[in-house]
């Protein structure tokens, strides 16, 4: 087995920013991240593509727990021939991690040789931006467990003659960059499994749209602990909806909530919690199902978490000390996929609901140093390699080793509540 060339490429293990994109089933529940590692500093133009900044991560930090990073969900991870012919690539635990062949890869008898050798060792394989069929494809397709077709580079009108053609009993298709419903809708008819791109946290705007009866109560929740009403008004308020008190419950009695013995009822919660933590979980809340149930697997809820907790972390950085801030900075975050979840455009919501000046300029403008704070969140989401990532981390005081010990942290609290409302 060759030695890799990758563990002498010039990036230092802090020298990157992690990325994890949400996979999705049919049912549109979580099934997997993509992990994408992009390299941060001067040194990334002598990277090649993110595959080889994947392999210098493994082999600078084979430490990093996937589980911590992905919690229960699986984790596809972008590999090339550099990387598949390493010794390093068995430091990744075969249970938590699906090897995605890069389109660069060239399918030569010593690498189809490697795969099946990995194979026998527990671990599976998808072929990644498969936009043709090709010769080279049919060759990897045997191999692969998932196939990605990327929806934006099919030629038009191509999709279903090539979704016929490729999917087997054996592969299952994953449909990448799907941006809009009626992709995910027309994928899904073509017997599509997995779905990845960002179409769940796009706004649908329905006109005349209001907001339902069990959301405004918790809105109006959130306006009377954040006007200090007191204690007997709250219980009062929330009493009005069962499933609000049952579900508010629940989600305070998680360890992650911090309380040290159970909580029965409201006036306790209040009492134990404080209002600043009554306020988060409220928030969280505000993505229940219809049902009233929280399903921490369904994409949104887990996206408007992820954004809170890391925008509460940031502002912990920014401004050390001020825990008033912190809770203002997972309000921005969580109520950034609001328009989302509503229909309704982030203006209207923003009219429904008395929020701070900094916040409604975060979420309209993206402007202000919490504005400042989502747009990196909305930038590392996409794992772009941008100038004007590393400019507003630069405008905010923060490194990029410290953004990145923010997004475990973050990753580690949803997946831990995740876990716990299972």
């Amino acid at each position: 087995m060759s030695t890799d060339p990758a563990v002498d490429l010039p990036v230092s293990s802090d020298d990157f920013f992690l990325a994890r994109q949400p996979i999705l089933g049919r049912d549109q529940h979580l099934v997997a991240f993509e992990l994408l590692f992009r390299t941060a500093g001067a040194s990334e133009a002598s990277v090649t593509d993110g595959a080889a900044a994947t392999a210098a991560v493994i082999s600078h930090a084979s430490q990093l727990g996937m589980a911590q990073v992905v919690g229960e969900q699986v984790a596809f991870l972008n590999v090339d021939a550099v990387v598949l012919m390493s010794d390093f690539v068995r430091f990744l635990p075969t249970d938590k991690v699906i090897l995605e062949i890069l389109e660069t890869v060239v399918a030569t008898p010593a690498l189809i040789a490697r795969v099946l050798e990995l194979k026998a060792l527990g671990f599976k394989f998808a072929l990644d931006d498969v936009i043709a069929d090709s010769e080279q494809v049919r060759e990897l397709i045997k191999l692969v467990d998932v196939i990605k077709i990327d929806l934006q580079g099919v030629a038009p009108g191509g999709l279903a003659t090539l979704a016929r053609t490729l999917k087997g009993p054996r592969q299952k298709l994953l449909a990448e960059k799907v941006e809009t419903i009626e992709e995910f809708k027309q994928c899904l008819e073509l017997g599509f499994e997995y779905f990845q791109g960002y179409y769940f946290a796009r706004p649908v705007l329905l006109s005349g749209k209001k907001i339902a009866p069990s959301e405004l109560v918790i809105l109006q929740l959130l306006e009377l602990v954040k006007s200090n009403a007191d204690n007997a008004r709250i219980e009062a308020c929330v009493q009005r909806d069962a499933l609000i008190s049952l579900n508010l419950l629940r989600l305070v009695n998680t360890p992650v909530a911090g309380a040290r013995t159970r909580i029965d009822s409201l006036g306790q919660a209040l009492a134990v919690l404080g209002r600043d933590q009554l306020q988060r979980w409220l928030q969280i809340l505000l993505y229940a199902t219809p049902e009233g149930g929280v399903e921490f697997n369904a994409p949104l809820l887990q996206m408007a978490t992820t954004r809170g907790k890391l925008l509460e972390l940031m502002t912990r950085k920014v401004r050390p000390g001020q825990r008033e801030s912190a809770g203002t900075g997972f309000t921005v975050g969580i109520m950034s996929l609001t328009d989302a979840l509503f229909s309704m455009s982030m203006q209207d919501i923003l009219d429904t609901v008395d929020v701070a000046d900094e916040v409604r300029a975060a979420l309209l403008e993206r402007s202000g140093q919490f504005g400042e704070m989502l747009r990196v969140v909305e930038l590392l989401e996409t794992a772009q390699r941008s100038p004007e990532l590393r400019q507003r981390l630069r405008n905010l005081n923060l490194t990029v080793r410290q953004m990145r010990e923010i997004e475990l942290a973050a990753f580690e609290w949803v997946n831990e509540l995740a876990h716990e409302m299972h």
